[in-house]
Order: C-alpha cells, then sequence, then structure tokens
C-alpha cells in the first residue's frame, strides 16, 4: 500500500522571523487585502520569487533566453500581472502586491460585490461567489485577466447596511434608600 505522501509546505518561512520592519509591511498588508494570516503573503511571495529566479535565469542566457522567456510572460499575461507587451526585465520590477492583487477575494471587493476585504473573504468562504457560473470557495484563487469580468455572486445575498433604530432607554423609577431600622435594646 506504501506510505502516504508527503506534503511539502508551499511557502518559506523568511530568514529573519523576528525582523520588525518585515513584521509591520506584513500586518499593512494583510490588514489592506483581509489576509487570514501572514502564511497568505509567504505563500504569495513564492510566485513572485519563481517568476524573478526564472526571470534572472532567462536574462542571464541572452537572445537565446528572451525566447525562451515567451511562455513565462504570457503567463504573466494571462494572469493580469504584466501588461501583454512587456519584456523580462518587467518582471524584476514586480512586487507582492501584484499578485495579491489578483487573489478572488480582492477582486471581489474591487468589483464592489463586497464592502471590505474581510467581508469579501467571508463571501467567498460561504460559498456566495462563483467565477463563470461556477462556486469558488477559496479566497487565494487567482484570478486570471479573462475570468475577472466572469466573477459575479453564485447565490443572492443582500450585504447592505440596514440603519436600526436606535434603542430608547427605559426611563429609570429613583428608588430612594428605606430608613433604617430602629436597633432593638436588649
Amino acid at each position: 500500500m506504501g506510505d502516504p505522501r508527503r506534503i511539502k509546505n508551499k511557502y518559506e518561512t523568511p530568514r529573519k522571523v523576528w525582523d520588525a520592519d518585515r513584521i509591520k509591511t506584513d500586518k499593512k498588508l494583510r490588514s489592506a487585502y483581509g489576509l487570514k494570516n501572514t502564511r497568505e503573503i509567504w505563500v504569495t511571495l513564492q510566485y513572485l520569487k519563481k517568476a524573478r529566479r526564472n526571470a534572472i535565469r532567462l536574462l542571464s542566457l541572452g537572445a537565446k533566453g528572451a525566447e525562451q522567456g515567451k511562455p513565462l510572460l504570457m503567463k504573466l499575461s494571462r494572469l493580469g500581472v504584466l501588461p501583454a507587451e512587456s519584456g523580462l526585465e518587467d518582471i524584476l520590477s514586480l512586487t507582492v502586491e501584484n499578485f495579491l492583487d489578483r487573489r478572488l477575494q480582492t477582486r471581489v471587493m474591487k468589483k464592489g460585490l463586497g464592502r471590505t476585504a474581510t467581508q469579501s473573504r467571508q463571501l467567498v468562504t460561504h460559498g456566495f461567489i462563483a467565477v463563470k457560473g461556477k462556486k469558488v470557495t477559496a479566497p487565494s484563487y487567482m484570478v486570471t485577466a479573462e475570468e475577472e469580468q466572469y466573477i459575479s455572486y453564485y447565490k443572492p445575498i443582500d450585504i447592505s447596511v440596514h440603519e436600526a433604530e436606535p434603542k430608547k432607554a427605559a426611563p429609570r423609577e429613583v428608588v430612594e434608600p428605606a430608613e433604617p431600622a430602629p436597633k432593638a435594646e436588649g
């Protein structure tokens, strides 16, 4: 029957895990994009590192590398991270925000289907969002440029803010303290 396969992480931890500057920037990214934890940033950072690594390798090959780099450029332009007419040098200027913008939860928020990044994430995980009519429940789903126009609600939901009437406090009765009972001598 065999041993179960060993699942590898889709991310690498940073060299300095407790670096204050990195923690501060990760916290800003988490709140801006409504991410659950820092691991989601690290996974997205792996996409960026892989693209940069391939671009550097292809640039070092010269003209032959430019020809071999066309599939990488097409993949990134299909994803919507780079414009179609960009070159290998443009891959080196990409940031993690370029990839975080392509996540489904970010696209839902930018399209106006969710008011905040957190609400957009909740809508996706609870099955209210569809891409091309098919329900997608992974907030980290990378939306291609072609699929972006097909993001919609899978089932109807009302996300409008309902103004509740403020509750009026009932008037309090003023209770005066009772007079103390006379002490019995005994």
